[in-house]
């Protein structure tokens, strides 16, 4: 675009700001979006705002940057500090955002967050050192000759946020995929436009519209929980059940309570939730991160496991049945639980409905058995 006026560039400039403008109230909106939503896990939701609360920060930053550069030695120092904010708060969005999905990335792997105390450091350094940007007496701004490490920091984070957004969906077996990565790449490439072209302001109008879009897939993800149990619900078994391969092994647990439907009879549809609930604990603690867990009925369970490992498999199932044992020794209204499974190997024919009637048909087995055993 060819500017052939003083009035021109003015008119330029009061566009960008006016449509960041137009982004932060978006933004708020979102905000309140979030907080009236009732269906979403409410870390998710102090995560997300997080995010939404730095992402307004750094686009009045870069209002700032904009209006400084309008002026002359004035305002400077406005020039220089929101270009701190700017710079130190970027990097640390994607870090919000990924513990919506994977709370544990951080607490387990600390080193994954030095780049970005790099960063910042670099970044507050650069009004004396000029490190990732400088800006010069009469008000002009530059990139410093460590402007890289910005750049290389926030690619980096953006894949975190990525991969283990990936990563979490795969885990739960949850068919969101192909819309993170699609929304990952309109956010990058949104990013990479203003890094080659430094005066079209575009990447945050990318991410406010990419912080909605993920607000979506957030409440369709959450909407797959059970809100009792903290378990996937029945609809996101069968979502699950449709992204089985027949390349890939894996193993179903189906599960079931002995004698529910007395304990809610006689002590109440309240303490038998509370049942439920203390059961789904003890499922979630049992079996490790290969297992994604559902509640697909009032009472039943179910557990697929993304390997054919039948000996992993019984050692989860003793250590669930060891742990209801030393919970019915503090409660002795806890039920037991019947179980059946079945292992698909892999590389074969697959048939769904036959592997989980084969884990039905087992578990069965027992129940009818504990009921034999009581009369």
């Amino acid at each position: 675009m060819r500017i052939g006026s003083q009035e021109g560039v003015h008119g330029v400039i009061h566009t960008y700001l006016a449509l960041y403008i137009m982004d932060i109230l978006a933004l708020i909106f979102l905000l309140v979006l979030l907080y009236s939503n009732n269906r979403s896990d409410k870390q998710h939701i102090r995560l997300f705002s997080h995010g939404i609360i730095f992402t307004v920060l750094v686009i009045l930053a870069e209002i700032g940057t904009i209006a400084a550069n309008e002026a002359a030695t004035e305002l400077r120092s406005l020039n220089i500090v929101s270009n701190v904010i700017g710079f130190a708060l970027t990097p640390v969005i994607p870090i919000a955002l990924t513990a919506i999905f994977d709370t544990k990335t951080f607490k387990k792997l600390g080193l994954l967050l030095f780049p970005t105390l790099v960063n910042v450091a670099a970044v507050v350094l650069s009004p004396l050192f000029g490190w990732i940007f400088y800006v010069d007496e009469v008000n002009h701004y530059a990139r410093g000759p460590l402007f890289f490490i910005f750049v290389a920091v926030y690619i980096f984070n953006i894949l975190i946020l990525l991969i283990r957004t990936l990563y979490a969906c795969q885990k739960s077996l949850y068919p969101i995929k192909w819309k993170i990565i699609s929304l990952f790449l309109f956010t990058i490439a949104g990013s990479f436009i203003q890094l080659i072209y430094p005066a079209v302001y575009v990447t945050w109008h990318g991410v406010t519209l990419s912080l909605f879009l993920l607000y979506i897939l957030l409440i369709e993800f959450d909407g797959s929980f059970d809100i009792l149990t903290q378990l996937y619900n029945r609809a996101a078994f069968v979502k699950a059940l449709k992204q089985l391969r027949a390349k890939k092994a894996f193993s179903m647990i189906v599960m079931d309570l002995n004698d529910f439907k007395e304990i809610n009879d006689m002590h109440g549809h309240d303490y038998g939730d509370e049942v439920l609930s203390d059961v789904a604990s003890i499922i979630r603690s049992s079996f490790d991160d290969k297992c994604s867990w559902y509640r697909t009925g009032g009472d039943e369970f179910c557990v697929i496991r993304r390997d054919s490992n039948e000996e992993k498999l019984k050692e989860q199932l003793n250590r669930l049945t060891q742990s209801l044992m030393i919970e019915r020794q503090n409660n002795k209204n806890l039920p037991t639980v019947s179980y059946g499974y079945s292992i698909f190997a892999g590389n074969k024919i697959l048939d769904v409905q036959t592997i989980l009637k084969k884990a039905d048909e087992q578990m069965y087995f027992y129940k009818n058995l504990h009921k034999s055993k009581k009369h």
